[in-house]
Parts: structure tokens; sequence; C-alpha cells
């Protein structure tokens, strides 16, 4: 841990170098996703010559970072996450908390 809140680690800088070296620290598993994600977005920018596909990488990816760097967060919305996909519930209240929490995720990275 480090200073910065209770966080695993540091926000990175939004290069995909540097978010996949947050996501092998704190989230190793999604890494083949990441790569995935990166291969599509440069394909898909350089078909259509615009940046776009990169950027929405990059926050995609900068936002799973904000959330998954803090385990208490990320706790919270896989289990507001839960109640929405399990359908047994209102889920009005969690939809506000994944959106609250996404927001307060992309304010922290910069978005």
């Amino acid at each position: 841990m480090n200073g910065d809140h209770g966080s695993l680690i540091p926000m990175p800088e939004l290069t995909p170098d540097a978010l996949r070296a947050a996501v092998a620290r704190i989230a190793p598993s999604q890494l083949p996703a990441l790569t995935q994600h990166l291969f599509e977005a440069t394909t898909n920018a350089q078909r259509t010559q615009t940046l776009a596909p990169l950027r929405a990488f990059v926050h995609s990816w900068a936002v799973f970072v904000a959330i998954e760097r803090h385990p208490q967060r990320a706790a919270r919305l896989h289990e507001l996450e839960r109640i929405v996909d399990a359908g047994d519930q209102e889920p009005t209240e969690a939809i506000a908390g994944i959106r609250a929490i996404r927001a307060a995720a992309e304010a922290e990275a910069g978005l």
C-alpha cells in the first residue's frame, strides 16, 4: 500500500504501456482482454484513420485501473453488478451506485 488513500498502486499515466503495467500488477488475469482490446483499437484506428478507437481503449482501461486499484471500491462495484445481473432486486439503487463509482473513477483518472 502507498499513501494514495488505500490504493494498491498510484494512478498510472494514460498510455497503453502504463495501463498495461498497472493491470499486470492489480489484475493480471485481465491482461489477455487488455491485449485483445489494444490490438482491436489499433487495427480500427488504422482502418478508420482516426484516434477514436485508441481514445476509447485508454478511457476504458483507465477507468478499470482507477476502480480496481482500490480493493474496497472494486468489491463494491462487483457487488452492485451482481445485484443488477441477478435481477431479483429493484436495480435502481445499484445502477446509481455503479454510475457513481464509474464517475469517481473517471474523475480520478482525469477523464
